[in-house]
Parts: C-alpha cells; structure tokens; sequence
C-alpha cells in the first residue's frame, strides 16, 4: 500500500467499518474519510491522523508513510 488513502481504506475494512462509522468514531466528517481515501485530499493534518489512526487501532505513522513489516503485524 503506497498512499494514505490505501492504508486508510485496508485498515477501515479490516476492521468492518463503513467511511461514515469509522468518521464517527474519529470525530472527523465522512467527506474528509472519502477524499483522503479517493486521493482528493492533500495531506491530512497531524490531529485528523491521530484521530482516524486511533479509531482503527493503529499507529498514525504507519496511516502516513506505510511499513510492510507493520502491515503483516497488523494483519495478523
């Protein structure tokens, strides 16, 4: 996964959440979720990451610049 808006989606469906429940547990409007997810949102400011990245239970520096060896402990 090479963008935010992928590690953002995997880690969303990963935890079954739909853009509007994972927006409601992060605090953040579901537009921003769509847009960072689709690509159409530059980067996000550092409390909208900690925030999502809360949400989903992951380390806001992974959602930002992405790790393979964080990616497989995640997913297992």
């Amino acid at each position: 996964m090479d963008t935010i808006g992928s590690r953002l989606r995997w880690a969303r469906e990963r935890r079954v959440l739909t853009q509007r429940q994972l927006a409601e547990q992060a605090s953040v409007q579901e537009v921003t979720v769509s847009r960072i997810e689709n690509g159409h949102y530059g980067p996000p400011k550092a409390s909208t990451l900690q925030r999502l990245a809360a949400a989903l239970e992951v380390d806001p520096a992974w959602l930002r610049f992405g790790d393979e060896e964080q990616e497989e402990k995640i997913a297992a």
